[in-house]
């Protein structure tokens, strides 16, 4: 590999530039609903998944507990999660509220626009390949091993 095909500068540092330019883009949709992005993905999954322990929810986010419950706390005290006892007096279960649900819906309709937007800003080949090299490179760290925690 010659000098001018190795990567150049720091490749976290560019996929955190990335990230926050593409959560600045979603956030300037969803918020209009009263929700930040990542409030909407954790309503999202978890209306998908159904009443669910903490600590299965953490697992399919590939997040740590506390990261979990930290980030869960808004919601439950805004009323769109609530939590109840589990299977055993020392478990408990996370679901969405059905004032939850009407926020996720509300929500959705600025993802989609937010999505349809990036989707015309960078074209759709390149979300496509974007997507793919992600998983791929998940897929290639490990990213089924370790749990994620703060940035």
């Amino acid at each position: 590999m010659d000098i001018q095909t190795k990567p150049r500068g720091c490749t976290s540092f560019k996929v955190r530039q990335l990230m926050r330019r593409l959560s600045q883009h979603y956030d300037a949709e969803v918020s209009q609903s009263g929700l930040k992005t990542t409030q909407y993905s954790l309503l999202s999954h978890l209306a998908r998944l159904g009443p669910t322990r903490p600590v299965d929810f953490a697992a399919e986010l590939k997040m740590t507990a506390s990261t979990l419950s930290r980030n869960l706390q808004p919601l439950i005290v805004a009323g769109w999660v609530a939590q109840t006892a589990g299977a055993d007096a020392r478990s408990r279960l996370v679901q969405v509220t059905e004032e939850g649900e009407a926020k996720r819906r509300e929500a959705l309709g600025h993802w989609k626009t937010a999505q349809q937007k990036l989707n015309a800003l960078l074209g759709v080949e390149r979300v496509l390949a974007l997507h793919q090299l992600i998983d791929e490179s998940m897929e290639l760290l490990g990213a089924d091993e370790a749990p994620l925690g703060d940035d």
